[in-house]
């Protein structure tokens, strides 16, 4: 394949004459950077980069990776692309990362995808469930995600109308960016050559302040069906004008916006009850996890490096995850180097028991998308509840 004569020859020029290694890694440290929103309309997001601190905290104190302590440096972008960008350049030239690690949002790092892949910089495991990261590794070799890509979940609610629905009218909030346009895309082709439709579509600004007018126009549509595409702040918006409105659609949520913390608390529990949506990880809030080993490892470690933090936010169990992921990359690279490192993202075989039992992080040649399943929640006005089995949607 093209990915692994390109890694190949990247290889043979991760080192100079002397046997220096690639930046950012050395006998005692491995350096790693991250680009967040830890201000502006997707701050809610910066749980992620709290729950993957505290895990790479848990490595360190037990050695670190193969006697690596890892440094995990991040900087705010206030979910703004020019400013990801600015970030990116500040981590790689001046901070001298070994890799980028966990960058969030699907506009910001497809504004960065093309200068880490120049530099040959690891952009690994970004925050975003956009498809572009594992559609063509042979353009992008150095880039890789982590979640279920947008399409994936897509999918998953399609699956579910068709069964529940199959006359489904559907009416849909989206994000204009890569992001909404994906998951929309994706729902859309999933519903082909079925009774369900879609009716009516609105989309927002991330920038915008409000999106009730949206929610109005989508409210007069005739459709019992709302599929709601959008992060925390206007997830949570949509709930509370729905309720506020005579609109009593099955109100499909998107997973990124599914926080009781951070959304469905703030929009109000009883508004968001029967709500409909996806996950891959445990519930840090379900009993049924209560006395399981990797929760209560998550928690305790969160009590202890991140204590302000609440363990109950899911997003920080996606750090928490997607960072483990990046340990175990780190500990099968066959040598401390950006190519190794990336050798071993793209061929991954591991069931992090932070997952949903039936969910594993798996890559290989050919396949750049390391999970591939979800499964269906339901809130039923105090917590998530699953529904049905874990869904497939490899592809």
């Amino acid at each position: 394949m093209i990915v692994a004569a390109v890694l190949l020859l990247a290889a043979g020029c991760g080192r100079d004459e002397g046997g220096e290694k690639s930046p950012g890694i050395t006998k005692t440290e491995i350096k790693l950077g991250g680009s967040y929103p830890f201000s502006g309309p997707a701050s809610a997001y910066k749980s992620i980069a709290d729950g993957a601190k505290a895990y790479f905290d848990l490595v360190n104190s037990k050695g670190g990776v193969n006697g690596r302590k890892i440094k995990f440096v991040t900087l705010d972008d206030a979910y703004e692309p020019p400013r990801a960008v600015q970030n990116a350049r500040r981590l790689v030239e001046e901070e001298k990362v070994f890799a980028l690690f966990n960058t969030l949002g699907t506009p910001n790092n497809l504004a960065i995808w093309d200068y880490t892949n120049q530099k040959k910089v690891p952009q690994a495991f970004v925050a975003t469930g956009a498809s572009d990261w594992g559609a063509d590794p042979d353009k992008h070799p150095w880039t890789i995600g982590w979640q279920p890509d947008y399409v994936t979940e897509a999918r998953t609610y399609a699956d579910y109308l068709k069964e529940n629905k199959p006359n489904a009218k559907v009416a849909v909030l989206y994000q204009n960016d890569g992001f909404g346009k994906n998951l929309l895309g994706g729902f859309e082709k999933a519903i082909g050559g079925s009774g369900i439709k879609v009716v009516a579509k609105e989309s927002y600004e991330v920038t915008d302040p409000t999106i009730a007018s949206q929610i109005s126009k989508l409210a007069a549509s005739g459709a019992d069906t709302f599929l709601n595409v959008t992060t925390p702040k206007f997830s949570a918006q949509a709930i509370a004008a729905i309720a506020k409105s005579d609109w009593k659609p099955l109100h499909i949520l998107n997973n990124v916006g599914a926080s009781k913390t951070l959304v469905l608390t703030p929009a109000g529990l009883d508004n968001a009850k029967g709500i409909i949506s996806t996950t891959y990880f445990k519930d840090p809030e379900d009993p049924k996890w209560a006395n399981d080993g990797a929760m209560r490892e998550y928690k305790a470690t969160l009590k202890r490096f991140s204590p302000r933090s609440n363990p109950n936010d899911p997003f920080h169990v996606y750090g928490w995850g997607a960072a483990r992921t990046m340990v175990t990359a780190l500990k099968n690279m066959k040598e401390p180097t950006r190519e190794a490192f990336m050798d071993a993202a793209r061929h991954l075989d591991e069931t992090p028991p932070i997952l949903l039992p039936g969910i594993e992080v798996k890559t290989g040649d050919g396949d750049g998308y390391p999970i591939e399943a979800m499964q269906i929640q339901r809130f039923n006005g105090q917590r998530w509840e699953l529904q049905g089995k874990v869904v497939s949607a490899e592809h």
